[in-house]
């Protein structure tokens, strides 16, 4: 909570009693996403335009091959056979960590692209997690029902070298980025190892943190071009 400024000048003993007196305490603003939106916001309504979206997230001579998913009432839908083994789609706000404010942000558009590695081990957890959001489920209860899906080994560690692109310069990835924030590539770990990839270090070009014993552990590594070819801006000028 954001304490208020003092006025700059005194108005006199009446407004300086006024001010000395005990005053009701202030809530905390709202958060701006503290619950999912209408399910409408979160779809895009083109189908045609969420595949060309998806495929901005790698190479077009990965993207071009890749199966794409988009976003329906109840999960996502294959729209396009792929043959390469990777999986490009629009990710929404809840592939985003719990704790994350842009957790429920309607406009989040997260163009991404799993290797095939990627795709047995990381994609059905958020596949699922989809599924639970757009039936309703709430933060807590996705935490609740992630957290027995990795008890019960439903949902699995990361495999060696599981990994996905996100190159696309046209994405949303949250109201910090306002944009597309940088294209990197995004490996998946089992919890506990970011210190092992010396992660966001001083001077390391690694990016990211273990974030809870429930999610897999991502690490971001920025690139020098977006999937269209065209160069990219200084790392360094940026933060996540």
């Amino acid at each position: 909570m954001k304490h208020r400024l003092n006025y700059l000048m005194c108005l006199g003993a009446v407004v300086l009693a006024t001010w000395s007196a005990p005053r009701p305490a202030h809530s905390d603003p709202p958060k701006p996403y503290a619950s999912m939106a209408a399910i409408e916001r979160y779809l895009i309504a083109n189908r045609d335009e969420e595949i060309a979206l998806a495929r901005t997230a790698a190479p077009p001579s990965i993207s071009g091959e890749a199966e794409v998913l988009v976003l329906g009432r109840h999960g996502y839908e294959s729209a396009v056979k792929g043959t390469n083994g990777f999986v490009c789609f629009v990710e929404r706000s809840w592939a985003a960590g719990f704790s994350d404010p842009d957790f429920w942000n309607h406009k989040l558009r997260a163009p991404n692209c799993f290797n095939p590695i990627a795709v047995r081990t990381e994609l059905p957890a958020y596949l699922k997690r989809t599924e639970w959001a757009l039936g309703g489920a709430s933060r807590e209860q996705l935490i609740d029902r992630t957290r027995a899906a990795v008890e019960s080994h439903q949902f699995k560690d990361p495999e060696a070298g599981a990994f996905s692109f996100m190159l696309s310069r046209e994405g949303y990835l949250g109201d910090a980025a306002a944009g597309p924030w940088l294209p990197h590539v995004m490996f998946f770990l089992p919890h506990g190892q970011a210190a092992d990839w010396g992660a966001s270090k001083p001077g390391s070009p690694i990016i990211g943190q273990d974030s809870s014993a429930i999610e897999s552990t991502v690490v971001f590594i920025p690139v020098r071009s977006w999937s269209d070819g065209s160069p990219a801006p200084q790392p360094a000028k940026h933060t996540m």
